[in-house]
């Protein structure tokens, strides 16, 4: 009787952390996703370029907010080659996850 009622207390011991992580973003999968959809501009280490700014630090939070702004036309893409819409919600966060994950750029001086 007893282990009938530790089951569900268990079981929510042991997902609990995995949908946690979720929630965060998995920067694993991110990166897999920046591979195809931000590395052209913002480069392989998220620094970006001339014209490009850099996301390699960049706070997860924010990151989203930012990638949503674009998504919803609340913010446009001044050299209009940004494409978003294909992201999802869980896309954003595992690729702010794996940004956040990089080494910021430099502090100029």
């Amino acid at each position: 009787m007893l282990i009938m009622k530790l089951i569900p207390v268990v079981a929510v011991i042991i997902l609990f952390p995995v949908s946690v992580a979720q929630a965060d973003g998995d920067p694993i999968r991110g990166k897999l996703l920046a591979e195809t959809d931000c590395a052209d501009c913002h480069g392989d280490d998220g620094l970006g370029d001339y014209d490009r700014p850099p996301i390699a630090g960049m706070n997860p939070k924010e990151h989203i907010k930012e990638l949503m702004n674009y998504k919803t036309g609340k913010r446009k893409d001044e050299n209009e080659d940004m494409d978003v819409a294909d992201l999802s919600e869980q896309d954003m966060a595992d690729v702010a996850a794996y940004y956040a994950s990089l080494p910021p750029p430099p502090q100029k001086k």
